[in-house]
């Protein structure tokens, strides 16, 4: 957990700084999730979970086919939760697509579901280097972190989730209740 651990305390993906470009991500695409991301980050919108089902659509397209087949059938493993499955699927996936955020991420979140969160924050880790404003990839490093007893790590990834959305439900009483145990808070 070290290497991920430097890269939370860096300016990169808790930093919020602009996600580096990736190769596979054409220039439209990237505009459009550009726009999506400075609409998810007003204040008080009503929206923001089509905005945010919009970004994840975006990111959920490998610009492959095939690649996208196995996002698609890995899914549906985790959802029958034939988590053997899912992880082949995913792992197929990574290592043929290894600029593809979304495919780490599935993979993270299957072994998050199997216990092994070393295993899930270093693809996690992979994600956030790829997109470093994946706010389900930070929303899952805070929960597991958290479960770690890394209260303030956990802290500051609900935190750049927050920058990302100011609007989801639950996170402003999350944060507060993370800052009370940490003596962050005012209270």
């Amino acid at each position: 957990m070290g290497k991920l651990l430097r890269m939370l305390c860096a300016t990169g993906a808790l930093g919020l700084a602009a996600p580096a470009p990736v190769a596979a991500q054409p220039a439209e695409q990237a505009e459009k999730l550009d726009a999506l991301f400075a609409e998810l980050a007003q204040p008080g919108r009503t929206d923001w979970q089509r905005i945010e089902g919009e970004i994840v659509r975006i990111w959920s397209h490998s610009g492959s086919d095939a690649m996208d087949l196995l996002l698609e059938r890995g899914n549906a493993a985790l959802a029958s939760e034939d988590y053997d499955l899912a992880l082949e699927l995913f792992s197929a996936l990574t290592d043929h697509a290894p600029d593809f955020a979304e495919g780490w991420n599935a993979r993270a979140t299957t072994f998050y579901l199997l216990d092994e969160y070393a295993l899930s924050i270093a693809d996690v880790e992979r994600v956030l280097a790829l997109e470093p404003r994946h706010f389900g990839a930070l929303a899952g490093l805070a929960f597991m972190f958290e479960q770690m007893g890394e209260t303030e790590l956990a802290l500051r990834a609900l935190r750049a989730v927050q920058a990302l959305n100011p609007n989801r439900e639950n996170l402003n009483e999350t944060i507060l209740r993370l800052e009370r145990t940490t003596g962050a808070a005012d209270i």
